[in-house]
């Protein structure tokens, strides 16, 4: 983590939610190489403590702070802490979501959509409100990424609420990116293709070649994919992008929604 050639973070303050695992971790270990002083947000406490145990080991710095993303008070207090420990909020990576019970309408519950809904949308929405209300307050200039999805503009059967969720996603960032422009803020969504993650394996390790095959680049993704662009939206490299969804999956969808 400490490549001198690197190190476009350096000193900077980054939440990353979802950090215990995935892609929320492998972007919390890619913030930590670039310099930045990492904050780990999850339900789960023994998860971010094996991601922050890895972020220190390479020499990085990583804080765990537990909180449920869909709960105010939660995400109030995570910021807070932030702001406490560090004195500084530069960026926020917002990856943690669910995919849900899935299966066709008929059959979902309500009590799924409510919670897919709460953590996958309004999570995203109450960490941008507090992290923009601090950021702003302190007049600190940054960038806001979140974790949207390429079924935010495709579907297969049983993701109508996942799909929604995201979709959701993309539009709220449009308007927030003009509320946040004027203060130096960036706010854009990396939107993953097919991703190797705990989310992924649990359809079954044989769902992964034939997926693969429809990549344009004969692969599916790793969560090191991802975390490279979102940290990149994070740095000067990235300016003059905001307000933008930004799809990264090897070609997946070249050939439309199958």
């Amino acid at each position: 983590m400490n490549n001198p050639k690197s190190q476009r973070l350096a000193d900077k303050v980054a939440i990353v939610t979802g950090a215990g695992s995935g892609i929320g971790e492998a972007t919390a270990r890619t913030f930590a190489r670039e310099g930045a002083r990492v904050v780990l947000v999850g339900r789960r406490e023994a998860p971010l403590e094996r991601t922050a145990e890895v972020i220190r080991a390479a020499n990085g710095s990583a804080s765990v702070i537990a909180g449920d993303v869909s709960n105010s008070g939660d995400v109030d207090r995570v910021v807070a802490t932030t702001i406490d420990r560090f004195g500084r909020i530069d960026h926020v990576f917002n990856n943690a979501g669910i995919q849900g019970s899935g299966g066709p309408i008929i059959d979902m519950s309500e009590g799924s959509f409510d919670e897919l809904i709460a953590i996958n949308l309004k999570g995203p929405w109450l960490m941008i409100r507090a992290a923009l209300r601090a950021m702003i307050q302190a007049d600190q200039p940054g960038a806001i990424v979140n974790t949207s999805s390429f079924l935010s503009t495709a579907a297969t059967v049983g993701t109508s609420a996942y799909s929604a969720s995201k979709a959701g996603l993309d539009a709220m960032i449009r308007a927030i990116a003009l509320e946040a422009g004027p203060h130096h803020i960036r706010v854009n969504n990396i939107s993953p293709g097919v991703i190797d993650t705990p989310m992924l394996r649990a359809h079954g390790d044989a769902i992964i070649p034939p997926l693969a095959a429809q990549a344009a680049l004969g692969r599916i993704g790793t969560p090191e994919d991802i975390a490279d662009v979102a940290v990149w939206l994070c740095t000067d490299e990235a300016r003059f992008i905001t307000g933008q969804s930004i799809l990264v999956d090897g070609g997946f969808n070249i050939p439309g929604p199958r």
